[in-house]
């Protein structure tokens, strides 16, 4: 398992892909948070925080993290090396978490610089230090559980099909519905009791209030469950493949 997560890593670092990523990451934060005029504006809000980051975090995730899982197993499908990887004295679960780790250690590698903005934000309050250091490092759990989150959803989606654009099409879209769709749904207020019900199932009721600082077990609960759900889900596609 433990050469084929460090092959992962080589092979996103090695391309173009990995880079992207970072990159897009790291300089539409860097742009909304401290240069353009707008809501998440550290300097324009006025507010010893960074909730600006967690906010754009979540949307960025939405189209970045399924353009890293897309070629987990679309990829090796495509060039014919998924029958090759299965052979191997490794079992599915561990590819699968090796696939899983890989593209989990490249988001935490995409967040290492935004501890930056924790010394910045540190040091530009009214009262140097006026920062609620317990929450911020709260919200970064949620933004790694959300992470999480998509990453097991983006495999489960690529290991369906052998097309890169496909599944990353269908992860971006399965990743907005779970986290929009259930919210949507609460707004119309047509459900009466069993409407908050509905919106708890929701990725965005959970997210919202880790990225606040509050770490609820319930959360914690939601999103481990979820995140085994999809990665059970892929290897029984893979188990399936032996039929």
């Amino acid at each position: 398992m433990l050469s084929l997560y460090v092959k992962e890593i080589k092979a996103y670092l090695s391309s173009i892909l990995g880079y992207v990523f970072i990159g897009v990451f790291l300089i539409v934060t860097g742009l909304f948070l401290w240069v353009f005029p707008n809501i998440n504006n550290v300097l324009y809000s006025g507010l010893a925080d960074l909730q600006g980051l967690f906010n754009l975090s979540r949307f960025l995730f939405l189209f970045l993290v399924p353009a890293i899982t897309m070629r987990s197993f679309a990829e090796e499908k495509r060039q014919g090396t998924m029958e090759l990887l299965l052979t191997k004295p490794i079992s599915d679960t561990q590819i699968i978490l090796a696939k899983f780790l890989s593209c989990l250690t490249l988001l935490a590698i995409a967040l290492l610089p935004t501890l930056i903005y924790i010394i910045s934000v540190y040091n530009l309050g009214a009262t140097p230090g006026n920062i609620d250091m317990g929450s911020t490092w709260g919200s970064y759990l949620g933004l790694l559980l959300l992470g999480s989150a998509f990453i097991s959803i983006g495999i489960f989606v690529s290991s369906l099909t052998n097309n890169q654009i496909v599944a990353f099409i269908l992860s971006a879209a399965l990743c907005f519905i779970l986290y929009f769709g259930f919210e949507f749904i609460y707004s119309f207020d047509a459900l009466g009791s069993f409407g908050y019900f509905v919106k708890t199932i929701g990725i965005d009721h959970h997210y919202t209030a880790i990225s606040k600082g509050v770490v609820d077990s319930r959360d914690l609960i939601y999103f481990l469950s979820l995140i085994f759900v999809f990665l059970f889900s892929t290897r029984i596609v893979l188990i399936s493949r032996k039929w």
